[in-house]
């Protein structure tokens, strides 16, 4: 799976492309990575609600059939779509998620970054005040008793730097992760991040990683096309 570099794409166009790919692909269809980045725009999973959507102004909001909430993407964030068939890769959707988190993981640590599962909440996260500490976070996914019920998130010292929303259609992916770079972070105060109030978003810029969109984008891809191999 060789990573196909789109540059500045339009979402709604992208994601039709998306769709009419995964419908019109069989058996024999190769798994496909595509790279881009997105002009402003709100996009609003299944699982989304409008109050979450405080003050979209003049960006313009996408309602899309992913899963999660609303989140944001805009210049300055690499945005993958994996376009993957589950069935022939023999491993299942929660660890494709996994994978998918394992990625953007090993990318941050390109950069000197610990990235950080949080227990309840897809994507990946930074320690606020010391981003390239490898402790581990108590916020962390652990096994847990069928009886407890699922964890609830604890966002605590912690900013979002990479979003997940995915769809599977008959076993095949699209939609996909996002990771923040360098980018106006502004937009993200106009929502609640993946419908988490308060829940503080960050890039590599602020953090003190001066990374080109260009960069990133070339080590996320590789990190991606590695882990989602069957």
């Amino acid at each position: 799976m060789q990573p196909r570099l789109l540059g500045r794409a339009d979402y709604a166009r992208t994601l039709a492309a998306m769709q009419d790919f995964t419908a019109g692909r069989d058996v024999d269809t190769a798994d496909q990575l595509w790279i881009c980045e997105h002009d402003p725009v709100f996009t609003q999973g299944l699982a989304g609600k409008s109050d979450h959507i405080l003050a979209a102004g003049e960006i313009p909001v996408v309602a899309t059939n992913r899963g999660g909430q609303v989140t944001y993407h805009g210049p300055g964030q690499v945005v993958a779509y994996p376009l993957v068939d589950l069935q022939r890769t023999g491993y299942y959707v929660k660890e494709y998620v996994h994978r998918i988190e394992e990625a953007v993981i090993r990318t941050l640590a390109q950069f000197g970054v610990t990235g950080h599962r949080v227990a309840g909440a897809p994507g990946i996260y930074v320690r606020l005040q010391d981003p390239f500490s490898h402790a581990m976070l108590a916020q962390r996914p652990r096994r847990r008793d069928a009886a407890d019920g699922p964890p609830q998130p604890d966002f605590t010292g912690l900013g979002k730097i990479a979003a997940l929303g995915i769809k599977v259609s008959r076993h095949r992916t699209y939609h996909g992760v996002a990771l923040n770079v360098a980018m106006d972070l502004e937009p993200f105060s106009r929502i609640n991040p993946c419908g988490y109030a308060g829940l503080a978003t960050v890039d590599l810029s602020t953090i003190g990683v001066h990374a080109s969109w260009d960069e990133a984008a070339s080590v996320l891809g590789t990190q991606l096309a590695r882990r989602l191999a069957p």
